[in-house]
């Protein structure tokens, strides 16, 4: 995976607000404002969607992304980002944003700032020792 694909696309997308990459899935997760809203892998860009962007990724004869579990393919609600918006910020942003649309309507919560999490198990389980 080339990191230099990651810092464009946090370039790019920090318009729109808090930009990051989070290793999983075997590439890595996207997410804006804490909520994941891509996947980056083999630096292919695949993003959120939903009902209503849909139509867009099959307008452009993108497809979903897959992989295989127990000898089946499996199909994600992350769909390919076409080509030619990758390089055209302004086009990459308002997918973006729909991506991240797909991924508020779909319930997806914020994912926890990994500082904040740690910081919040730690005051558990000093709590936790407390009570005991």
């Amino acid at each position: 995976m080339s990191s230099g694909y990651g810092t464009y696309l946090e370039d790019e997308l920090a318009l729109l607000g808090q930009v990051s990459l989070r290793r999983m899935f075997g590439g890595e997760g996207l997410f804006l404002d804490g909520r994941m809203i891509g996947i980056l892998a083999e630096d292919v860009l695949y993003l959120k969607v939903d009902a209503r962007n849909r139509p867009d990724f099959e307008a452009a004869g993108s497809e979903p992304f897959t992989y295989e579990r127990m000898g089946l393919e499996v199909a994600l609600s992350f769909w390919r980002l076409p080509d030619e918006i990758i390089e055209d910020g302004d086009a990459l942003r308002a997918w973006a944003q729909r991506a991240k649309a797909a991924a508020v309507a779909a319930g997806q919560p914020k994912a926890p700032r990994r500082k904040a999490a740690a910081k919040k198990k730690a005051v558990k389980r000093k709590t936790a020792r407390k009570r005991r």
